[in-house]
């Protein structure tokens, strides 16, 4: 009896050993090495640590990127990502499991689910709030080359950069990231002229500005920020020369403005390789870069995109 409620008391491991001991004679040596293995498997086993599922920025405003990132204490991979209604695309960067998002300036602000499903059946769900936008107004002219300060003019510019909009939608994009490297400025000396976000008061026309303006002369050379396939080359009327480069997994940069462009159409780009020069094509009315970065179509900030990877 006091051999049962010792034995009661023991153990998963220390079972198993009293019953080899006990039994000895009369097993056989391969019966032994399983009741051995199994022994050291229950006590070696340990709970695993749940995955972290952290975002950058944390509280995102309207018109910003976002980064969902997955830190794995397994190797259970990642089947998707989802937030809200839209399924991302996982990728591996810096020893864990991303997937970005692109949220319109235009986004309503609101809470959103954000639901990691691995491979091994496991869900994983968080939240992030989307916030609003400052509103921020500016004039802005239209140079002379375009029809000057008139209405007409204005009316002409809207609709026209609505039809270039269209054109530079439904580009290729890679279904894998083409880079494994941080996203870098386009320029050597990358001095900000205009903002991300603000709406440009333009004789009656508000025009959002969906990019970044950075000053250089028409000597300045720019610089593709990451690795990548070149998927457009062409000189429209209001953005000029442009180049669109393809990073994969609906990530594409956008370079406007150009006075020159040093790459082909389907070419494959490294970062830091010469695209061509800065300029002032186009609806520009002096030479800068204008940097724009679309996240599947939906135009971002690209500086805080360059910070996602810092």
């Amino acid at each position: 009896m006091i051999r049962c409620l010792l034995m009661k008391r023991k153990t998963a491991h220390h079972r198993a050993a009293f019953l080899f001991a006990y039994n000895t004679s009369m097993l056989p040596v391969a019966l032994i090495s399983i009741i051995f293995a199994s022994t050291a498997s229950i006590a070696s086993a340990a709970p695993v640590a749940a995955p972290i599922v952290s975002f950058y920025p944390e509280n995102p405003i309207q018109g910003q990127p976002i980064a969902v990132m997955v830190a794995r204490a397994d190797d259970a991979s990642v089947r998707y990502i989802m937030l809200g209604p839209k399924v991302l695309s996982p990728f591996e960067y810096d020893g864990a499991t991303w997937a970005l998002y692109g949220s319109d300036i235009k986004e309503k602000p609101a809470t959103s689910t954000v639901l990691v499903s691995f491979a091994d059946g496991r869900i994983v769900r968080s939240h992030i709030r989307l916030n609003q936008r400052p509103k921020i107004e500016a004039p802005f002219g239209i140079p002379a080359k375009l029809g000057g300060n008139t209405p007409a003019a204005a009316t002409t510019l809207v609709n026209t950069l609505e039809q270039e909009n269209k054109g530079l939608l439904g580009l290729e994009t890679a279904p894998q990231s083409l880079w494994n490297k941080p996203f870098s400025y386009p320029l050597k000396d990358s001095i900000i002229t205009d903002d991300y976000g603000y709406s440009r008061s333009t004789v009656g026309q508000n025009i959002t500005h969906k990019g970044t303006d950075f000053r250089a002369n028409e000597t300045t050379p720019v610089l593709a920020m990451n690795d990548g396939i070149v998927r457009l080359v062409q000189e429209g009327r209001n953005y000029g020369k442009t180049v669109v480069i393809d990073h994969g997994l609906g990530v594409q940069t956008f370079y406007m403005h150009l006075s020159r462009i040093d790459v082909a159409q389907g070419e494959k780009i490294r970062r830091g390789n010469r695209i061509g020069m800065a300029g002032q094509t186009g609806y520009a009315e002096a030479a800068h870069l204008h940097l724009t970065v679309r996240i599947n179509e939906v135009s971002v900030d690209p500086i805080v995109f360059l910070g996602l990877f810092k």
